[in-house]
């Protein structure tokens, strides 16, 4: 009688995404990540068109995880990745998404003020910084790292943030820490 061969379900992660950025950010993180640990799949979904305020990007991103349910099964955690710079300009919205986002099982990774200032905090004697807008984030960006350009793919990202710049970054962005033990990075 011949055994069984079983091949374990991968962990399911939603990682919805503001923009093409942070979807390339997203498949660095598996990248990274892939090279400790190959249990879990990080479904990172584009959320386009959201609307650019937080509720609608919170909204569009809980109609894609049912999407993704339907397709692949529950997922084991659930995160949206997004920019605080329009957070405040409508306090009822805000307080909506956020309600959203609790009762819908998604974690907020908030992105203060915007993905550049997330990617620079990756860099050595960098994670305390805290530019003040988006302006100030790409400028602080692109003095510590020259090459950068908006939108770069995960294998140029590569070049620049290893794990050694997850484990800078987890210290001082703790949603984004959650997301990492999720995967299973150490």
């Amino acid at each position: 009688m011949k055994r069984r061969i079983t091949i374990p379900q991968r962990k399911r992660i939603f990682l919805g995404c503001e923009g093409e950025s942070e979807q390339s950010y997203g498949a660095l993180l598996a990248r990274i990540v892939g090279q400790q640990k190959t249990d879990f799949f990080l479904d990172t979904v584009l959320l386009r068109p959201g609307g650019g305020d937080p509720l609608a990007l919170v909204e569009l991103a809980e109609k894609k995880k049912k999407q993704g349910v339907k397709k692949g099964g529950d997922y084991a955690a659930a995160y949206v990745l997004m920019d605080t710079d329009k957070r405040g300009q409508a306090p009822l919205r805000d307080q909506q998404a956020l309600k959203l986002a609790q009762d819908a099982g998604f974690t907020i990774i908030w992105q203060q003020p915007c993905h550049e200032a997330l990617l620079l905090r990756h860099l050595p004697n960098a994670q305390q910084l805290q530019p003040q807008s988006t302006a100030l984030a790409l400028t602080a960006l692109t003095a510590k790292w020259a090459s950068y350009t908006k939108g770069m793919p995960a294998a140029k990202l590569a070049v620049t943030i290893d794990a050694d710049g997850l484990r800078r970054v987890r210290a001082v962005e703790h949603s984004l820490n959650a997301l990492l033990a999720d995967l299973g990075f150490e």
